[in-house]
């Protein structure tokens, strides 16, 4: 029998439309039991994804995953692994196609080998302080350690989930990395020079 292949494969035609990328991204997932958990991605395409992860979930189990680079995908898992699990994403075709984009990218930058995130000159504010905004409407002071055109790294006391929206300053965008002290935002169009400069770099009076 192969119900399994029924619910969970892609067709032959979409599987031939479906790339794998072995990438190396990091991110967390939750279970259906709400609980969360981190993750790496050891290959991903538009329409599956494989995890490295400590818990695994279970076959037809629903999962929600936040990823770096790629934000908020929801899928089943169609098996397990030794040190994981796999699970097919489910999505619109226009979000498939922003998927296949996004793993376009990365696999780029890593044939290349391009340092993470360095598509545009950072710089260090002249005004280094702002303010980052949640959707529900929460604020936080932060401290702004460098900029681009395409996203910031900022110190700041909270660590919202990765991929969750957020407003630094003015400027809309998402949560892409943790580190130590803060967290990188990679902003949700690529913003002009111009722009930047009366948002962040010129001191207030």
């Amino acid at each position: 029998m192969r119900l399994a292949a029924v619910d969970y494969a892609p067709s032959q035609a979409e599987r031939r439309n479906f790339q794998r990328v072995r990438v190396k991204i990091y991110g967390r997932f939750m279970l259906e039991d709400r609980t969360e958990h981190p993750c790496q991605v050891v290959d991903m395409s538009p329409g599956n994804v494989a995890f490295r992860t400590d818990r695994i979930g279970m076959p037809g189990e629903k999962v929600i995953a936040y990823i770096d680079h790629i934000g908020r995908i929801e899928g089943v898992v169609t098996r397990t692994l030794q040190d994981g699990f796999a699970m097919t994403v489910i999505a619109s075709d226009r979000k498939k196609d922003k998927l296949a984009a996004q793993l376009t990218w990365l696999a780029n930058k890593h044939e290349l080998d391009l340092p993470e995130d360095r598509r545009h000159e950072r710089v260090a504010p002249r005004n280094p302080t702002s303010i980052l905004q949640l959707t529900d409407g929460r604020q936080y002071q932060c401290r702004i350690i460098d900029l681009s055109l395409s996203g910031a790294a900022i110190e700041i006391d909270v660590k919202p989930a990765i991929g969750v929206q957020v407003v630094l300053g003015t400027m809309r965008g998402q949560i892409v990395r943790h580190f130590e002290d803060g967290v990188a935002i990679e902003f949700a169009v690529i913003q002009r020079p111009e722009t930047l400069d009366s948002e962040f770099n010129t001191p207030r009076a």
